[in-house]
């Protein structure tokens, strides 16, 4: 028996969205801790800095390009994974996004959303969840064991104003996450688990311009945001990485169907 439930060395770990602030932190850490990390993403110049970083560290990392909304080129990335190390032990669903046709401004209604990229929001956030896990998940019922990590979010729990199109993709998200865990553990193996983790509000290059000014000051919808959180800021990156650690490693052996709350309590204020 293992005496650390969370020993993650030699697993390897899929990470779509892996240029993102997100994805990016979460991947260097996973490398730290011994994982083989696979990093997925459209940003190939970015891709190869962070492998570079993740090698000076020690660490063991590969980038592959890959577009989550085209099913050839995620299993043309499975087949390279399987190529290199012949199995894939968990795979971490970050790849996502927004687009300003699909929120609704202060000022705007319901019909100034454009359906159009209401559509692309949902598409990128769930269908590009849903792609991947058909895939990767694949060579996980072979072996019998793996762990799905998807990303929720705070929008996903109660109806924040404005992210219209990407809290209607998050609340799919979890609903994913919950219909999977059964569907895997029952039709499969309970050796699978599927979970999600929805993050408070970190800043990242899609809502920093939301959230702060030019100047770093608090906008509106920051301060908002921040009255709201009792921990009183906002979260940093490398704080959802032992959540994550957690979710992959031995330690969740009996976890499946969940949503991780890491917020700084934002889902829990009451006035």
């Amino acid at each position: 028996m293992n005496t650390n439930l969370f020993d993650i060395r030699d697993r390897v770990v899929v990470i779509t969205g892996g240029t993102g602030v997100l994805g990016r932190e979460i991947g260097k850490y996973l490398a730290q801790q011994g994982a083989k990390v696979v990093l997925l993403g459209r940003r190939k110049d970015v891709g190869d800095a962070l492998i570079t970083d993740i090698l000076a560290l020690g660490g063991e990392a590969v980038f592959y390009y890959c577009d989550v909304m085209d099913v050839a080129s995620v299993e043309a990335v499975c087949k390279k994974v399987m190529q290199r190390y012949g199995r894939v032990d968990a795979l971490l669903n970050a790849a996502g996004g927004n687009m300003p046709g699909a929120t609704i401004t202060p000022t705007g209604t319901l019909f100034d959303v454009q359906v159009e990229e209401f559509q692309k929001v949902l598409n990128v956030n769930l269908t590009g969840t849903v792609i991947p896990t058909q895939v990767f998940l694949k060579p996980m019922v072979e072996a019998g064991r793996g762990a799905i990590v998807n990303f929720s979010s705070m929008a996903a729990f109660r109806p924040l104003t404005r992210v219209m199109g990407y809290a209607a993709a998050k609340a799919g998200i979890s609903n994913f996450t919950a219909f999977l865990a059964n569907e895997v553990a029952s039709k499969f193996t309970p050796g699978i688990r599927v979970n999600a983790i929805a993050p408070g509000f970190f800043l990242t290059n899609q809502n920093r311009a939301l959230l702060t000014n030019p100047d770093g000051s608090l906008t509106e919808r920051g301060a908002d945001v921040i009255r709201q959180t009792p921990f009183k800021r906002f979260g940093k990156p490398e704080e959802l990485c032992g959540t994550i650690h957690y979710l992959i490693s031995d330690a969740s052996a009996f976890v499946t169907g969940t949503v991780a709350v890491v917020d700084g309590g934002f889902n829990v204020f009451a006035m």
